[in-house]
């Protein structure tokens, strides 16, 4: 992987790791057409940058996480996070093999497509419009709609969204508490990710994966602010008709044999 393929792949990552289009199917996929080799690094650095991202969420919202006074904010991400660190310890192995599925990725963004156009339909009349008013009961059940996205291609950011509107909270709020909860799940997954691979890294890894922490966390400061202004005037159609177009794409390119299934 050279700086240029970095930056790509981390612009990529930015874009669509809050958007609920799945980032890591983005990424697998800009990693195949770039031709960027599947070694443990590239593997680590998918990971790896998602630090940047979860920064974004901290700096814009900076004050929902250093109000320290809010423990129960901190509680209610803890108990919504546990599903996912204990079914990704679990099935770690399994999840990193599903990562070399580019069929997997086509038929998991078909079906979330499909699941987006409807979903604002089903959930027409919420309730909780603060996330004060979110109990730990709503906060671990969001957390376990999270680990769907466990699948490569399904999207966490569109599992936790639809978990949240499954539990009676606005769109806005939805989406707002899935960056919530993207901190502790991406932070955990990424240290656990570094602390196994960080005895690879030579100086050329770590400077690649700073130049990508750094471009990916800007990125995502955009897509943040985008995806909350487009979802309250627009809902998630669009998203659910791009996920289905760039799935078919991906699967005629796997069929054909361009891209390995």
């Amino acid at each position: 992987m050279n700086i240029f393929e970095a930056i790509i792949i981390a612009i990529v990552e930015g874009l669509t790791e809050f958007l609920p289009v799945s980032s890591t199917g983005h990424m697998i996929i800009t990693e195949k057409i770039l031709g960027v080799p599947d070694n443990d690094f590239t593997k680590l650095f998918t990971v790896g940058i998602q630090l940047g991202a979860i920064l974004a969420v901290v700096v814009l919202y900076w004050k929902k996480f250093i109000d320290f006074k809010s423990w129960h904010f901190y509680l209610k991400l803890l108990v919504a996070v546990i599903p996912a660190l204990v079914l990704g310890f679990i099935f770690s192995d399994k999840i990193d093999s599903l990562l070399e599925s580019s069929l997997t990725v086509a038929i998991s963004m078909i079906a979330g497509g499909i699941i987006l156009l409807f979903i604002d339909n089903v959930f027409k009349t919420p309730t909780i419009e603060t996330e004060e008013k979110i109990g730990f009961p709503k906060a671990f059940i969001i957390g376990l709609w999270q680990c769907i996205a466990m699948i490569p291609g399904v999207s966490r950011s569109a599992a936790s969204i639809i978990g949240g509107m499954q539990q009676s909270l606005t769109r806005k709020l939805a989406a707002e508490f899935s960056f919530f909860l993207a901190v502790p799940t991406m932070a955990a997954a990424t240290g656990y990710k570094m602390l196994k691979g960080y005895k690879t890294l030579n100086a050329e890894h770590i400077k690649l994966l700073a130049i990508g922490n750094v471009v990916a966390f800007i990125v995502a400061l955009l897509a943040i602010k985008f995806f909350i202004s487009f979802l309250q005037k627009h809902g998630f159609k669009l998203f659910g008709y791009y996920r289905i177009i760039g799935g078919i794409i991906l699967l005629i390119l796997v069929l054909t044999g361009i891209i390995k299934g």
